[in-house]
């Protein structure tokens, strides 16, 4: 019988995800990844396989926590324009507070990583897919409830909000506020 594991993977994982997303992939060695999780190298490797594997659960996580968050966000009470502008507003005030400006973990990846990582790139592609999902379907919401014209085109719009998003996450790294704000303004126009 093989010795039980003195760690939860899934904790691991939320805590690689933290350091991949700070330091960025290439930047995060073994040894941090060891002193993020509390967990000796040997036994990470051990138990995802390689530095790649656990950036890849880490990936996943991160697309299921995010688009978890989004959908609760975008489906409480309020109009579709609020709803999606209070939503870009939290991420934008989130990426400003923290002690280190890191954007996006998805979006970060994709400057890292893209073009050099296939299985990078199609990780984060199915997590933008996933935001324009959502989106979509909120306006979808709004134009049944009447807050949103019908002449609206719901895929479009999603796909605009998805690009704004994304640049928002990698602008919150070097702009301030009042122009990331502006920019929400902007993007919600159409709505």
């Amino acid at each position: 019988m093989g010795r039980p594991k003195g760690f939860e993977p899934d904790v691991a994982v939320a805590q690689a995800m933290e350091t991949f997303w700070t330091k960025g992939y290439c930047a995060t060695s073994p040894a941090d990844l060891a002193e993020a999780t509390g967990v000796a190298k040997g036994s990470l490797y051990h138990a995802f396989g390689s530095k790649r594997e656990l950036f890849a659960r880490a990936l996943d996580l991160y697309g299921r926590i995010g688009s978890g968050q989004t959908e609760e966000f975008l489906s409480r009470p309020g109009t579709a324009k609020e709803r999606i502008h209070a939503y870009l507003v939290l991420l934008v005030d989130t990426d400003l507070a923290g002690p280190v400006r890191r954007g996006c973990l998805a979006q970060n990846t994709v400057e890292e990583l893209g073009g050099r990582d296939e299985e990078a790139a199609r990780a984060v592609h199915r997590i933008e897919e996933r935001m324009i999902a959502l989106f979509a379907a909120r306006i979808e919401q709004g134009q049944r409830d009447g807050d949103v014209d019908r002449s609206v085109d719901a895929g479009a719009q999603a796909l605009l909000l998805q690009t704004t998003l994304a640049g928002l996450r990698v602008m919150t790294r070097t702009f301030e506020r009042p122009v990331l704000r502006r920019i929400i303004d902007t993007a919600l126009a159409g709505l």
